[in-house]
């Protein structure tokens, strides 16, 4: 069932798929700047639990009613205090996969009475990188090609940051890119700069330190999940990253940083396995 919220300078669009009543807490799946849709194979798998989706901010069917350029974790972590608010005040489970796992990490630190339980899958937290300063230096590169040239080159860079694998060269933020028609991407510039991933959320997510007092005084059980097939890229040591900083064990799951897609956004992991770690990590709440 799809239900709308007003909320400031946008209006989200959520999901709802209903369980019959149990003692689970309802379970919301998140990303950004992926929207619902990305998460339609993992929902399959909880069909005992209420699972509930939407699309961030200016994503997808959320429209922003605002004239903000970006939007940031703690825009997103405020959203996501007051959908679920929306859904009955929590507290909720949360499974939350790269820019929304970085977001739910905000929104853990400043209202950790409405998650029972985080699966914060691969945040691409960059600050907390031995080789930040590298790692950053690469996103703004990025965030600068996408400003002068368009969405294809800067997929292109993108896509080669983030697969990455071990510490970011320094320097790699002033060599070229791959070509992006190598890469099936367009090497035309259509003019358009509000791409939701590259024009309003991709500076501010990797840019975002947790705030890592405040999560590890929480009453929330935080699980930073990684994937067994991307370790070493940015994504997978961020996660380490975050994990240790919570003295805390990060837990493998099955694939890749999408490894809970089935096709979705041309993304093929292994849903059913990935579903069954997360079932389990759940259940040890």
């Amino acid at each position: 069932m799809a239900h709308t919220l007003d909320v400031p300078g946008a209006v989200l669009h959520y999901d709802v798929r209903p369980a019959e009543a149990g003692e689970a807490p309802i379970l919301l799946m998140i990303g950004s700047p992926m929207d619902a849709s990305g998460f339609a194979s993992l929902a399959e798998h909880f069909g005992d639990r209420t699972v509930v989706t939407y699309d961030p901010r200016g994503v997808g069917r959320s429209r922003r009613t605002d004239d903000a350029a970006e939007s940031t974790p703690e825009q997103h972590g405020d959203d996501l205090h007051r959908l679920i608010d929306a859904l009955g005040g929590g507290p909720v489970d949360i499974f939350a996969s790269s820019g929304g796992a970085v977001n739910a990490l905000a929104l853990v630190a400043r209202h950790p009475e409405q998650v029972r339980t985080l699966v914060a899958h691969e945040p691409p937290a960059a600050r907390l990188l031995p080789d930040r300063e590298e790692a950053l230096a690469a996103v703004v590169d990025i965030r600068r090609t996408y400003d002068r040239e368009g969405f294809g080159p800067a997929m292109a860079k993108f896509i080669a940051v983030a697969g990455h694998r071990g510490p970011i060269p320094a320097g790699l933020a002033n060599r070229p890119g791959p070509s992006p028609a190598d890469l099936g991407l367009p090497t035309e510039d259509d003019g358009t700069r509000g791409d939701p991933m590259f024009g309003q959320n991709l500076m501010t997510c990797t840019h975002y330190e947790p705030d890592v007092d405040a999560l590890r005084a929480a009453p929330t059980r935080i699980v930073v999940g990684v994937g067994a097939e991307s370790e070493g890229e940015m994504a997978h040591r961020a996660g380490l990253a975050v994990a240790e900083r919570l003295g805390t064990k990060a837990v493998t799951f099955p694939s890749h940083h999408g490894g809970f897609m089935s096709g979705e956004f041309g993304m093929q992991g292994d849903p059913d396995a990935f579903a069954v770690t997360l079932r389990e990590v759940l259940t040890e709440a």
